[in-house]
């Protein structure tokens, strides 16, 4: 089993997040592109001990890039929408 360090990549800090996590109490994540919501939901009630009421996910595609006359592409990942319990909140969120 992976671990929940494993699943959670890192939380997304952006303009539409902030607004979620204010008005809504959603947080926005990049997982694991082989996680699924169970696995989602456990590793964020464990990392935070809180109540999550729904998870859901995105597969977001890698874009090209051009770097001088060379063409790439970005990495495809997946991104968490977690919406949590009333009155339950991520510390590492507040205040940003």
């Amino acid at each position: 089993m992976k671990s929940a360090r494993d699943i959670i990549v890192r939380p997304l800090i952006t303009e539409k997040g902030t607004w979620m996590g204010e008005e809504d109490n959603k947080y926005l994540f990049e997982v694991s592109p082989a996680a699924n919501k169970i696995e989602i939901r456990a590793a964020v009630e464990k990392l935070w001990d809180v109540t999550v009421l729904s998870v859901r996910t995105q597969n977001v595609r890698g874009k090209n890039v051009i770097r001088g006359k060379y063409l790439g592409r970005k990495k495809n990942w997946k991104k968490a929408v977690v919406k949590l319990a009333e009155g339950d909140a991520i510390e590492m969120f507040e205040g940003v």
